[in-house]
């Protein structure tokens, strides 16, 4: 779904990702005028986001990546936006879309030395450069990064992160939040968390454990004998996604109660399958989407 809103001078373009976008002549004569057309999404809550899987929260933050990038990059100059929180965005189908541009800007500081180019946040200060043009270096573009780090990457990319991948997304955290990189350089980090996350090459540096055996049983299911974990997709049950079977051996391994598994024909954002972790199979039912493994005796 979409709506219209009519806003300030034309500030961004067509773009697949963040809005859609089309100018037009207003029939009312007025000059300089922008209706955008975004889509309707849920409310970001962060309270619920804390509580789904590290995948989903990855995903957000991804979006926003890619958003600050084409701000940075639009066609009338790098865009930043005024009032940058949670509550000017929404979620369409798990990616982040901005929806008020109300008070997005297009214009860099004017500046006469780095002094009249103090970057404040209600935590911290950043001095940046003054430019031999008159304008301070890289304002709007850092004025987003800064935002986004401490209303959203810090919160939402390291915690129940793949280990592996904790080294790379802390980071991405420090790194935003101490203004380092660029837009460009933080979306190809993020770029390159999700290459090695959906390729399965996080998995290449795991510490190989010993493994149970588990026998094979296609076309078979356990409707019951659920536990909960954290994060889970389902919350009366252990419901997580993997790369592969191996990948499923060791979370079962890694959880206590864990007998079973149910793989599913269910697949991810990133193309990884969904996963029932089961504490047991005393009644399986015949279902030809589904496979179950069951940990050998003996």
């Amino acid at each position: 779904m979409i709506y219209l809103e009519r806003s300030s001078p034309a500030l961004l373009c067509p773009h697949p990702n963040p809005l859609y976008g089309y100018c037009y002549q207003d029939s009312e004569d007025i000059p300089d005028t922008l209706t955008t057309i975004t889509e309707l999404g849920a409310p970001v809550e962060m309270i619920q986001l804390l509580q789904t899987s590290w995948e989903d929260r990855f995903r957000i933050c991804l979006s926003l990546g890619r958003l600050l990038h084409h701000l940075a990059h639009s066609p009338l100059g790098s865009v930043t936006l005024l009032d940058f929180r949670p509550r000017q965005f929404v979620l369409v189908d798990g990616e982040l879309k901005v929806t008020d541009l109300d008070d997005a800007r297009v214009e860099e500081t004017p500046c006469t030395s780095s002094t009249d180019c103090i970057l404040e946040f209600p935590a911290r200060n950043f001095t940046l450069p003054c430019s031999a043009q008159g304008w301070c270096e890289g304002m709007n573009e850092k004025r987003n990064l800064y935002n986004a780090y401490r209303f959203f990457f810090t919160y939402l990319l390291p915690h129940s992160a793949p280990p592996s991948l904790r080294p790379l997304l802390d980071s991405i955290v420090n790194a935003t939040g101490e203004l380092t990189w660029g837009v460009d350089e933080t979306l190809a980090q993020l770029e390159k968390v999700l290459h090695l996350y959906r390729s399965g090459q996080y998995l290449q540096n795991a510490t190989a454990r010993s493994r149970a055996e588990y026998q094979r049983l296609p076309g078979s299911a356990i409707p019951q004998e659920d536990y909960r974990c954290w994060p889970s997709y389902h919350h009366g049950s252990c419901l997580l996604s993997v790369f592969n079977v191996a990948e499923a051996v060791d979370i079962c391994e890694s959880h206590a109660q864990c007998q079973a598994f149910v793989v599913t024909n269910q697949t991810t954002w990133t193309g990884r399958q969904l996963v029932f972790f089961k504490m047991g199979w005393s009644h399986m039912v015949p279902d030809p989407n589904k496979t179950t493994y069951v940990r050998a005796s003996g």
